[in-house]
């Protein structure tokens, strides 16, 4: 019992010294994001700057790795349609707007853009039957060709 004391004391002295340098750190990653942030659209967004300092590194790494980087296999067009299709579904009005923009400036018409949105609710419409009548998912592949 008494090294469980000594231990936690020992961890909460840690915790307590290691936080000014993690602050310091989290604001360096934070300004050095907003830097490449700026570089990438020329502005730093408000919801960038609304992000939590200490997660905006990791969040900024994620988005541009899904959006920008060369080894991504799905073309822009059809990321925006994947994304426009979810957000319609959540529903995220910021998200359905900037999607929407994105998928015309990658060439999607007015009818890939409907019927994206349309497939969303799709998908929707039998998961609302399918789970709210508690369809036996065993047997729902069985059906279907499953295994």
């Amino acid at each position: 019992m008494k090294v469980l004391l000594i231990a936690s004391v020992a961890v909460l002295a840690f915790i307590g010294v290691g936080q000014p340098a993690f602050a310091q750190d989290a604001n360096a990653r934070a300004e050095a994001t907003y830097q490449d942030i700026a570089k990438t659209y020329g502005f730093v967004p408000g919801f960038a700057k609304a992000y939590p300092k200490h997660a905006i590194s990791g969040a900024w790494q994620m988005s541009k790795a899904l959006e920008m980087s060369p080894d991504n296999k799905l073309d822009p067009k059809v990321k925006s349609l994947i994304n426009l299709a979810v957000a319609a579904q959540i529903p995220c009005r910021y998200c359905i707007w900037v999607e929407t923009e994105m998928a015309k400036k990658a060439g999607a018409s007015e009818d890939e853009i409907s019927e994206a949105v349309a497939q969303a609710a799709y998908v929707r419409h039998w998961s609302t039957v399918l789970n709210g009548m508690q369809i036996d998912f065993d047997q729902f592949k069985k059906e279907l060709g499953g295994q």
